[in-house]
Parts: structure tokens; C-alpha cells; sequence
């Protein structure tokens, strides 16, 4: 996001507000965390990962369709509740999906990939605002988190929900 925030700030005329951008991210995912965690002790993992999932693209569909600072700021708080879900629940799906002794490899995978997008993200969100839009830094999730929702729903085992534990 960083490489299209020139972009964005010239289109939505917000260079006053880019800050706003990537706070309504940060403190949303941040709040979100510990909820999606407490919620899948509760409900289990595969809804709120669902959840989390259509937030995600909801909110990704909402930021490229921005037409102001101020809808962008509120789109981005959308895609971070969503995001602070698949932070959580990501983790949550390895370890229903993978049998004990492949969720190490399967986990320094997931934290490869971190790596890779800190290295490659803004190289690929540069290319996308040079020859495409803006936009399409957002649009770009889109495709991934439409063919994850039907993967996750058949593959993701329902875990019955447990009785609240009482920490009194």
C-alpha cells in the first residue's frame, strides 16, 4: 500500500490524512485479535475464519471503490477487523487441517510467505499503480479471497462450540 499512497493522495486529494489510512487498519486488527481468538474458543474456528475472510474482501472491494478520504479511512477499518481474523484463525486452520507432525513445516511456510510479501509487496503494489490503478492494489485480493471462502467451508472441519470457561 505504502508505493500507491502518492496516487491516492493526489486522486482523493487526502495527503492531510494518509496517516488515517493505515491507523484505521492497525487499530482495528489490533482490537479484532483477541476477539476472533476468545470467539473461536466459543463458536470454533471455520465461521469466524469465513468471517473474517468475506471482511477482508468486503473491505478490499470497499477501498478500491473509494471516492473520498474519508470512505477509504472507514473501508480500511473493514479490511482490518477482517484482517486481525486471519492473523488469528490462520493459525487456528493449520493446526485443524495438519496433522501434528507437519504444522511446524506447514507454519515456517506461512512465515516464509510473510516474508516474501514484506520483500515483494511494494515491488508488485508499484507495478499495479504504474500500469493498472490504485485501486487495483485493493481489487488484487479479491480473487484470492473468493476462492478461499469455498476451500475453507468444505475442507475446515466444524469444531463444536465449547462452554464459556468462567475466570472468577
Amino acid at each position: 500500500l505504502s508505493t500507491a499512497l502518492p496516487a491516492i493522495a493526489q486522486e482523493l486529494h487526502g495527503q492531510d490524512r494518509l496517516s488515517g489510512v493505515f491507523s484505521a487498519y492497525l487499530m482495528a486488527s489490533t482490537v479484532a485479535i483477541p476477539l476472533y481468538g476468545r470467539l473461536a474458543d466459543l463458536r470454533g474456528a471455520r465461521p469466524l475464519l469465513l468471517l473474517a475472510i468475506t471482511l477482508f474482501g468486503l473491505g478490499s472491494l470497499s477501498c478500491g471503490l473509494a471516492g473520498s478520504m474519508t470512505q477509504l479511512i472507514a473501508a480500511r477499518a473493514v479490511q482490518g477487523a477482517g484482517s486481525g481474523g486471519l492473523m488469528t484463525l490462520t493459525l487456528l486452520g493449520v493446526a485443524a487441517l495438519v496433522p501434528p507432525q507437519r504444522r511446524a513445516a506447514l507454519q515456517s511456510l506461512l512465515g516464509a510467505s510473510y516474508g516474501l510479501a514484506v520483500m515483494f509487496g511494494p515491488l508488485f503494489g508499484g507495478v499495479l499503480v504504474e500500469h493498472l490503478s490504485w485501486q487495483w492494489v485493493f481489487f488484487i485480493n479479491l480473487p484470492v479471497a473468493l476462492a478461499a471462502l469455498p476451500v475453507i467451508a468444505k475442507l475446515m472441519p466444524a469444531a463444536a462450540p465449547r462452554e464459556p470457561v468462567s475466570y472468577t
